[in-house]
């Protein structure tokens, strides 16, 4: 049964994170990383206790209607929703490195980590490698807070299986949750600035 659930959690990740990098669509992108904390859940839940783990769930996905909620308060710039985005063989190539790169090093993070588990090494660290790609690749304040947000979601799951400290996992909850606020307020200012800007040239004008 663990191995199931953690082939369904890498096939999750795996998919999510690479949707997450593709798309272009606030809404999609806001349901992706909502599944992709079902794929954190099930990690956890190899090391942690089942109310432990869904704390990291229930964290996700608050912050993940935090970002869907403010974002949806600006209809004016409504992003195209290609199949494959300008760019996206480009990012596809880059994903298929990092997993590459996540799934040969697992292993060894494993040994390093204390026995881990392969599937939660391989799965963290493709989380940590994906959300350090989308911010490499992005300057938007709502796709960097989900880069950010998937870096620590890779780190939960790996830091769960030295450490299962409710005050720990509590600390974890509200550092997410603080990411998803401040990515809120940047998109906020960035649209008010936005408005500012146009009402003043249109005085001008």
């Amino acid at each position: 049964m663990t191995a199931f659930l953690s082939s369904v959690a890498l096939l999750l990740l795996a998919a999510t994170s690479v949707s997450i990098l593709l798309t272009r669509n606030w809404r999609w992108l806001s349901i992706f990383l909502a599944v992709q904390y079902v794929g954190v859940f099930l990690l956890a839940l190899q090391h942690l206790p089942l109310s432990m783990a869904t704390v990291k769930v229930i964290a996700g996905w608050m912050g993940a209607a935090i970002l869907a909620m403010t974002r949806s308060n600006d209809d004016k710039t409504e992003e195209r929703g290609d199949l494959l985005p300008q760019g996206g063989f480009f990012h596809l190539t880059a994903a298929g490195i990092v997993g590459l790169i996540a799934f040969t090093a697992a292993p060894q993070v494993d040994a390093l980590m204390g026995g881990a588990g392969e599937a939660v090494s391989a799965g963290s660290m493709l989380l940590i490698g994906m959300g350090l790609l989308h911010l490499g690749v992005t300057d938007e304040p709502m796709r960097v807070t989900v880069g950010l947000m998937t870096v620590l979601a890779g780190f939960e799951a790996l830091y769960a299986a030295v450490e299962n400290s409710v005050l720990v996992a509590a600390l974890l909850a509200v550092i997410n949750l603080g990411l998803a606020l401040s990515g809120a307020y940047l998109m906020t200012a960035a649209r008010l600035a936005e408005e500012l800007s146009a009402e003043e040239s249109t005085e001008a004008a």
